[in-house]
């Protein structure tokens, strides 16, 4: 039997409703597990990593958030508040409100950015990282892909339409997919709304993403990396990722000898962690770093 989440919510500092989902016992002997989504992916996303976890060899709590403008977090009447600043204010107020004083991050893309972020305000909240697709440099090439579909996906009006919209913006770098990965990606990322299926998220989220250009150079994160490399971190890699190179992959291993790596074959940005290899690595890292 699956294990079912419970559904948590929250007040931002300026009042607006958050929400998290909860798995495992609140009391678990392990150290608990905050699970981070992409800028445009919700608490859906962890669903089969956060049960693995919960079930693991060491039971353990494990959180996932959804950002506002996001899941089943209200969205903001302003666009300008999707702002990494305000983000990382709001996952503070829902640990805090949670009672989760220490963890283990898993931050997929965005949320790993909120992780090192975490690390430099908040050093003592940061047990052990995992980056999912998400280093200290961030390639352009990789963003204006994401800002080609953020926001413009048109609506599906069934679930097999789903999924064809779904392949045909990644399937170019998620190669090793099976017909029921698919399908699983299409449900995380599409949500029935009124009879309606629809994304998982304010479209006006794409107006974050209107500097983005051919001409941006890289984003340099290095500083922040080191600050989080002070603990454990797990890297994983798509190996088809246009976000997080394989120089950069690399680099953050040498640099940090905390820091290891794991490479998801056939996949890309971000690596959906649905998979029992991936799964199993993070699992086996976690148990490490309790």
């Amino acid at each position: 039997m699956r294990l079912q989440p419970t559904h948590e919510f929250v007040s931002a500092p300026d009042g607006l409703k958050l929400h998290y989902a909860q798995w495992g016992d609140r009391l678990a002997p392990g150290a608990p597990v905050v699970c981070l989504p992409g800028l445009a992916r919700t608490t859906e996303d962890f669903g089969p990593l956060a049960e693995a976890l919960a079930n693991g060899g060491t039971p353990r709590r494990v959180l996932a958030l959804d950002y506002r403008g996001r899941g089943r977090s209200e969205y903001d009447r302003d666009w300008k508040n999707y702002d990494v600043r305000i983000e990382n204010d709001d996952i503070l107020a829902v640990l805090d409100a949670a009672e989760v004083a220490r963890a283990i991050f898993v931050g997929t893309s965005r949320g790993g950015l909120h992780a090192m972020t975490l690390a430099a305000v908040r050093p003592t909240l940061i047990r052990a990282t995992v980056l999912n697709d998400i280093g200290a440099v961030v390639e352009p090439l990789g963003l204006l892909r994401i800002k080609g579909y953020v926001g413009k996906l048109p609506a599906p009006r069934t679930w097999d339409e789903a999924v064809t919209i779904a392949k045909s913006v990644m399937s170019a770098h998620f190669t090793g997919l099976s017909d029921a990965d698919w399908r699983a990606y299409a449900h995380m990322t599409f949500a029935e709304k009124d009879g309606r299926l629809a994304a998982r998220y304010d479209p006006k989220l794409a107006r974050t993403l209107e500097a983005i250009g051919p001409d941006m150079p890289r984003i340099e994160l290095w500083p922040q990396f080191e600050a989080l490399a002070q603990r454990p971190v797990l890297v994983v890699r798509g190996e088809h990722s246009d976000i997080l190179s394989n120089e950069t992959f690399e680099a953050m291993q040498r640099r940090s000898a905390a820091c290891e790596g794991y490479v998801a074959p056939g996949q890309g940005h971000a690596p959906l962690l649905i998979d029992p290899q991936s799964i199993g690595r993070i699992l086996e890292f976690v148990e490490k770093a309790n």
